[in-house]
């Protein structure tokens, strides 16, 4: 499998799912974590850090799949 077809796979079907859950648990509680007195307090939110905090866990997450499947198809 190349990389090209192992990134496609890693991005489809129960995957994808998966790595969007994780993205929207971890993105939350992270969120919660960084933002949570602003959006408290004066509901001001920096949507670019918010937009990030989802963004990292789903790209983590993808690629640990993505380098599952190429080890996989190294043996």
């Amino acid at each position: 499998m190349t990389g090209l077809e192992a990134c496609k796979c890693a991005l489809s079907g129960s995957r994808l799912r998966r790595s969007l859950f994780i993205m929207f648990v971890v993105g939350s509680i992270l969120n919660i974590i960084n933002q949570g007195e602003m959006i408290i307090q004066d509901g001001h939110v920096e949507w670019i850090k918010g937009v990030l905090t989802f963004l990292v866990p789903f790209c983590v997450s993808s690629f640990s799949v993505w380098g599952s499947l190429l080890e996989d198809t190294e043996e």
